[in-house]
């Protein structure tokens, strides 16, 4: 496993959270896209390949279609 340097990312919460807290954060950070809890921000940490990224993003809308 490679530890990210994630102390310059700019996480960001989805426009559509409904502000409830049950939220993830997302942020680019060397060259992966970072995943994070918004209620454990000082918590594990999902990093994922741009391109694995974009196919989990598109599975999600397929779902949201039907």
């Amino acid at each position: 496993m490679t530890a990210h340097d994630l102390t310059r990312a700019d996480w960001r919460t989805s426009t559509r959270s409904s502000g409830n807290g049950n939220c993830v954060e997302v942020a680019t950070a060397d060259g992966q896209v970072a995943v994070r809890d918004s209620k454990d921000r000082s918590g594990p940490v999902l990093a994922f390949d741009p391109s694995t990224w974009r196919t989990f993003l598109h599975g999600l809308d397929e779902v949201r279609r039907r």
